[in-house]
């Protein structure tokens, strides 16, 4: 191996590498390979790898490079995408047996289309819950994606087999969805940064849908300067500096149902804030409950053909889930979307008191897989349909968050949400580098 490359582990080193000419994009293609050749095995992260394609892209990098052209601010960077991206030539799965057998995607969709421009070099298809509906990444075709961290233990989902790579260490950069806490969950779980863009300020073109009304996409990684350098290539624009100076944390719900260890993070937040304030969100549990009905709601109609026509061929926790949210009535649906809309004018309104709010993204660490129980206010309860009830209600609102892993030595990981206002999100970026620093924050 490159001597060079050996020192790499971020996308922005390697992406700086690539561009002087440091490093080949070929040789980032083929180190990423070996190392989901050597620690898939293990944890289950990859359901297809893009090898051909991989090395392909990136031959075109570093022949742009010898032209002297620039390849863009992801030169190079190999990343991994979740099974619900159309890459062009590969079946759209979203995680569901039943449509491997698909006619391949004509073409990327627009969110790689546009990372790929950037240079990014496309290497694996990732795992997760079947149809995005978990929060688990429990497959039954595809198989349990297991923590890194503690491989016993669940990786979170639905997007945990993107949280799982970057943490593996098998890519530097991943991407994945967030309907209802899909990035913030395993995110948290398996010690890694990620970051839920603005409902619709990326561009959901080519991705199967879960609920349009939540779905956002958004990346992992493992340090903060590449999780804001994919959140800019994503969005189209730089991220405005900032200087978050009002936080606060969020009380009730999220005090309630979080384990002590979550309590101990804010000495050190306050420690470099001073103490911080309460704030409150009104009606969270309605909105976790708001979110719960929209979501089974819309999961059910989009699946309602397949249901009735071939129901044994979903995953059949899937299936319950699915045929359950038919039976929700669309007038109760559209009760739910009014109070959305009325939840999201007050989370704006707090965010115009408030800079940056901070809640737990999850409850409580990653259960184990045989085991699947979490810790919360209302005592033990099933991880799958749990580990979300922080992220969810902030799903809502629609708000942008980021996801942000406690400093936590020897420790099973735990993240926390910071959010903020649409058009803000460089005060998000500048609180939580701040608490990087501070040694609250970091991988």
């Amino acid at each position: 191996m490159n001597a060079t490359l050996a020192t790499l582990s971020s996308a922005t080193d390697i992406a700086r590498a690539v561009r002087t000419g440091r490093v080949r994009a070929v040789e980032v293609a083929l180190a990423a390979l070996e190392a989901i050749a050597a620690r898939d095995g293990e944890i289950k992260a990859v359901n297809t790898v893009l090898g051909d394609r991989a090395l392909h892209a990136a031959a075109a990098i570093d022949a742009a490079v010898a032209r002297g052209q620039d390849p863009g601010p992801l030169a190079g960077v190999p990343i991994g995408l979740k099974a619900l991206f159309d890459v062009a030539d590969q079946p759209t799965t979203a995680g569901a047996a039943m449509r491997i057998d698909t006619a391949p995607a004509l073409r990327d969709a627009a969110l790689l289309r546009r990372l790929t421009a950037a240079g990014a070099v496309p290497i694996a298809v990732l795992n997760m819950d079947e149809y995005a509906y978990g929060f688990a990444t429990v497959n039954a075709h595809f198989g349990t994606t297991r923590n890194p961290r503690d491989t016993a233990r669940l990786a979170g989902g639905s997007s945990g087999g993107s949280a799982a790579a970057v943490a593996a260490g098998m890519l530097p950069l991943t991407w994945g969805s967030d309907t209802n806490g899909s990035i913030r969950v395993p995110a948290s779980l398996c010690g890694v940064w990620g970051f839920r863009p603005a409902h619709g300020s990326v561009p959901e073109d080519g991705s199967f849908p879960f609920v349009p009304m939540l779905d956002t996409l958004g990346p992992f990684t493992n340090t903060l300067d590449d999780l804001r350098l994919a959140a800019e290539v994503a969005q189209g624009e730089p991220i405005a500096p900032m200087t978050a100076r009002r936080v606060a944390r969020l009380g009730g719900w999220f005090v309630d149902h979080a384990i002590p260890d979550l309590y101990k993070a804010f000495a050190g937040i306050e420690a470099l804030l001073g103490m911080l304030p309460m704030a409150e969100l009104p009606q969270v549990e309605a909105a976790r409950a708001a979110a719960f009905l929209i979501t089974a709601h819309d999961g059910g109609r989009l699946h309602r053909q397949d249901l009735s026509k071939r129901p044994l061929a979903f995953d059949p926790e899937t299936r319950d889930r699915l045929l359950a949210g038919n039976l929700v009535p669309t007038p109760l649906r559209a009760r739910a979307a009014l109070f959305g809309e009325w939840f999201r004018k007050q989370a704006l309104a707090l965010l115009q008191r408030y800079d940056v709010l901070i809640a737990p993204a999850t409850p409580d660490v990653a259960p184990l897989i045989a085991d699947p129980v979490i810790h919360t206010g209302f005592g033990p309860a099933p991880a799958r349909a749990n580990l979300g009830m922080l992220a969810q209600p902030i799903s809502l609102a629609g708000v942008p968050v980021l996801s942000a892993p406690l400093k936590r030595p020897g420790q099973l990981p735990l993240g926390l949400q910071l959010i903020g206002a649409p058009g803000r999100e460089g005060l998000l970026f500048d609180l939580a580098a701040r608490l990087e620093v501070a040694g609250v924050l970091g991988v």
